[in-house]
């Protein structure tokens, strides 16, 4: 059995204390009861109104139903029966509320309990459970719709009521009782009547509920309506006539559901307030049923959909405060931040507007100034440019749709396309195309928004073209305006930032790599990887190339210019070896002018590769490179304006090294400055070598090939992984007092820093073999690894390789064509049988032989020519010129050697 709580003790009701208590309640006539307390009441319907004694009320917002014999206050939210009515007006529990109807009324309180019958109540506003009740209800508001859109005093009502908008009714679905709805019905319409007066639509009396009221459906995301809100335009109404009506029932669903879908929500009391803030394009708005009708399915949605802040926008009266503050301490207690919103000189939102001049403007200043409850309200004031750009800022976040360069901000049904955003990177311009559209209706135009003529021009055509308030076109433009200065510093800042993002790599990922770099046979399987990958050949200088660039993560890196004729294939080992390098690690460029370098960020080239696809494209940047490899920087001082000034200052922009350079080049002759600081790999051109890669290319236009390119992205992307394990750390080598190297020239003391980094750099590759070491030095602990004997026993094979070739006073291509024409001089002195001093040959000779093409060998033939390794006769006829070669054949054998190195097998028995 229930209890009903009483202030000192609890009331325990046995059997026959419930009969009793049955009895008051049915039988007490509760309407001579109010009316016996000194509350008049006027009969409307089948229901009596009147003013609630237990608060201020202006409009009638009691309501007592004989026929239930129940009582409620759409004002204060109390009701219930005779027993409440009586603990509500003398304060007091129930107990002592019963034993005051005891007294008053005893034969009630002793008469037996009869059998009542019971009275048929109205269904709730929505069953959607009946498809058939909804789908009459539909049918219902669109009738209402149409006779709003017939009805000139209905117009007129919203006209007065600032709420004259093209859109808002076909929004909404606004409509107009106008007690014409029987007169519609079909014929033969009983049962439909019945069924829209156990909606509400209908009274018992079967009197429109709604008659001569604006209609307004509160409509779910669905399309389901839960809720029809009524507001009379008459204000001349008889005294006790209530001037917001429901449908009878317990109130369901949320006004305007959209508002939900935005982090900040506006809190109005009423319907009306709500649409005055949608209607100046504040369109995350909602409206609870009054001041108490802030139920538990507002504060779920509000939960659910993650509300952050709410402005509270209920009436400036006592009961709208009053009803502030407990929502608010219901909200807060959520985690939902809650301002009051204040109308200064106006009692609710509608009235505020129907006042004010600029409405849109004076709307926001009220939100700019919303107080947190309990706070002392902020006096509205005029706000100076600076502030009126900041308060606007906070509310700028809207969301963007992107399709491709194009950007679409969408703001209820007004939907605005802007194209061109991406070509402004200055900050003092924002010329862009907008297309701004309403259904069918549409502007266009490409307009400066920075500048006021234009955009003043755009909004008042926007309008006209869509009907709309220039109010509201205006707001639109501004939020835009603020969006887009937000993407477009977002644009300037990644056009002048090199930066890449950094790669995160996965755990399996991360576990692969490790093992690779964990691998005795590192060196080998990077060697294996090339050719799986698609270089053929090339295992030595692809292997010097890929350590070169490993050495990015040295203090002193190695840079490495690969030399070739063209079509030869240096840009597909540039290519291969970038391929393995992490994308957020190197830097890319075809061509650079001669102070490019200068004005890169400061740390845009830190420990990073920097490859040049031709080192013609950086002919004039040659400066800037080679100070890159001396001093590890570059800084240049450069005059400019100061914009605050305007006089000419100096600034200082400087770029931080170390960074591994490589270049390509298909010149014989390269700078001698930049030469003595690179490492030069030359591409093998034998015929082998082409049939070689023949091979392969006709491989990959067969399955077997296909299969390899899948192999080869996997290869690539476990490169990278592992190229991003290496990390910058000092390398030790304990045999550096042991080494050797030629000393001949004075060239060998840069080639002497380029083979010891060299050893330090493959050290580097093997980190993760290694233990690392430490030592102290100035309090402060240095960690390194060590290198090994054969560290030392690869860099030898590489230095002879490249070293060895460097050093040799001959391009390498032009010692292939004179080793090439030593092979045909011995032959023909041999089928001739003369000295080889004695043959004389053409350039045509040298090109059938060689198989090499014109310019090709006429130009290393006159480099031979410089340097004395041919002699040029001019023929018998007087009319071309034959060639005798000085040379016999040294070095035939075709190897590289670098004179001067250590034997590696003597290092570990020093």
């Amino acid at each position: 059995m229930s209890e009903i709580k009483s202030n000192d003790k609890l009331y325990l009701p046995n059997k026959q204390n419930s009969s009793e208590i049955e009895n008051l309640k049915r039988e007490i006539n509760l309407v001579e009861l109010v009316k016996s307390d000194g509350c008049k009441l006027k009969k409307q319907g089948n229901d009596y109104v009147g003013c609630c004694p237990f608060h201020k009320d202006d409009n009638a917002s009691l309501r007592i139903t004989p026929s239930k014999n129940l009582w409620h206050c759409f004002g204060c939210a109390k009701g219930g029966s005779v027993i409440d009515w009586v603990m509500t007006k003398n304060n007091i529990d129930c107990r002592k509320a019963i034993e005051i109807l005891r007294n008053r009324f005893p034969n009630i309180a002793t008469r037996p309990t009869t059998k009542s019958t019971p009275v048929k109540s109205s269904k709730p506003v929505i069953n959607l459970i009946d498809k058939s009740s909804q789908q009459l209800l539909k049918k219902v508001v669109s009738f209402y719709n149409k006779q709003l859109k017939d009805t000139p005093v209905a117009q007129k009502f919203l006209e007065k009521r600032g709420l004259k908008h093209p859109e808002i009714i076909d929004h909404f679905q606004l409509g107009f009782a106008s007690r014409t709805l029987s007169k519609n019905l079909p014929k033969g319409s009983k049962e439909i009547k019945e069924q829209l007066t156990e909606i509400g639509i209908y009274r018992q009396s079967g009197h429109e509920h709604l008659s001569g009221s604006l209609v307004v459906p509160v409509i779910n995301k669905k399309g389901e309506i839960t809720e029809i809100y009524g507001r009379k335009i008459n204000n001349n109404l008889r005294q006790g006539t209530p001037y917001h009506l429901y449908l009878p029932g317990k109130h369901s669903g949320i006004f305007n559901p959209q508002s939900l879908d935005n982090k900040e929500i506006i809190l109005c009391e009423s319907i009306i307030d709500a649409l005055s803030f949608w209607v100046h394009g504040f369109h995350n708005v909602t409206a609870s049923y009054g001041v108490q009708g802030f139920n538990d399915e507002y504060l779920q949605s509000f939960i659910e959909n993650k509300i952050e802040k709410v402005y509270i926008a209920y009436d400036n009266d006592n009961s709208g405060i009053t009803a502030a503050k407990k929502l608010a301490d219901k909200l807060q207690t959520n985690g939902i931040e809650c301002l009051r919103v204040m109308f200064p000189n106006a009692k609710d939102a509608n009235e505020f507007i129907c006042n004010s001049k600029e409405p849109a403007k004076d709307l926001q200043q009220l939100l700019n100034n919303a107080f947190a409850i309990g706070e002392k309200p902020v006096v509205a004031k005029k706000e100076t440019a600076k502030e009126e750009k900041t308060n606007s800022i906070l509310s700028c976040d809207i969301p963007i749709k992107r399709k491709g360069e194009d950007i679409e901000i969408t703001f209820s049904s007004r939907v605005y396309r802007i194209r061109g955003l991406s070509k402004n990177l200055l900050f003092n311009t924002l010329r862009v195309n907008i297309r701004a559209s309403m259904r069918e209706n549409y502007h266009i135009d490409t307009l400066d928004l920075f500048q006021a003529r234009h955009r003043s021009n755009f909004i008042r055509a926007t309008a006209d073209e869509l009907g709309m308030n220039v109010d509201v076109i205006k707001r639109d433009i501004g939020k835009i305006i603020l969006k887009l200065e937000e993407l477009q510093e977002e644009n300037i800042n990644n056009a002048l930032s090199s930066e890449k993002p950094k790669y995160e790599m996965t755990a399996k990922e991360e576990k692969a790599a490790l093992g690779y770099l964990s691998s005795p046979q590192l060196i080998e399987n990077i060697s294996a990887d090339f050719e799986k990958c698609g270089l053929i050949g090339e295992k030595l200088n692809a292997l010097a190339t890929y350590v070169s660039a490993a050495s990015r993560k040295l203090d002193n890196p190695l840079a490495i210019i690969i030399q070739s004729s063209s079509s030869a294939g240096k840009s597909s080992l540039m290519d291969m070896i970038l391929a393995m390098t992490p994308d957020e690690e190197q830097v890319k460029y075809t061509s650079m002018t001669g102070q490019s370098l200068f004005y890169l960020g400061e740390n845009d080239l830190v420990h990073k590769t920097l490859a040049i696809s031709e080192e013609e494209g950086a002919e004039r940047a040659s400066y800037s490179l080679k100070m890159m490899q001396s001093e590890k920087r570059l800084c240049i001082a450069s005059t400019g304006k100061d914009p605050k000034t305007g006089r000419l200052v100096t600034n200082e922009y400087t770029v931080k090294g170390p960074t591994q350079i490589i270049l390509t080049t298909t010149a014989i002759e390269i700078d001698e400055e930049l030469q003595n600081r690179c490492l030069i790999v030359t591409i093998d051109e034998a015929r082998s070598q082409t049939k070689a890669i023949h091979d392969f290319q006709r491989l990959q236009q067969t399955v077997e090939g296909l299969m390899l390119q899948q192999k080869r992205e996997e290869l690539l992307q476990l490169h990278k992984n592992v190229q991003r394990l290496i990390k910058p750390i000092m390398v030790v080598n304990p045999f550096a007092t042991k080494l050797t190297f030629l000393d001949t020239s004075l060239r060998t003391r840069r080639d002497h820093v380029k083979y010891l980094t060299l050893i330090r750099a493959i050290a580097l590759l093997h980190q993760y073999q290694r233990p690392k070491k430490t030592v102290e030095h100035e309090e402060k602990t240095i960690e390194y690894i060590e290198v090994t004997v054969d560290d030392v026993r690869l860099a030898n094979l590489l230095a002879h390789h490249i070293l060895g070739t460097s050093l040799d006073e001959l391009a390498p291509q032009t010692r292939k064509l004179l080793n090439l024409m030593w092979e045909m001089v011995k032959d023909i002195s041999e089928q001739e049988g003369i000295e080889p001093n004695e043959v004389r040959f053409t350039q045509r000779q040298v090109r059938a032989y060689t198989h090499w093409g014109y310019t090709q060998t006429k130009v290393h033939i006159s480099r031979l020519l410089e340097m004395e390794y041919l002699v040029l006769h001019r023929a018998s006829k007087g009319q071309s010129y034959i060639y005798e070669l000085v040379y016999k054949g040294e070095g035939l054998d075709g190897t590289t050697f670098l004179t001067g190195l250590i034997d590696v097998d003597k290092l570990t028995t020093m």
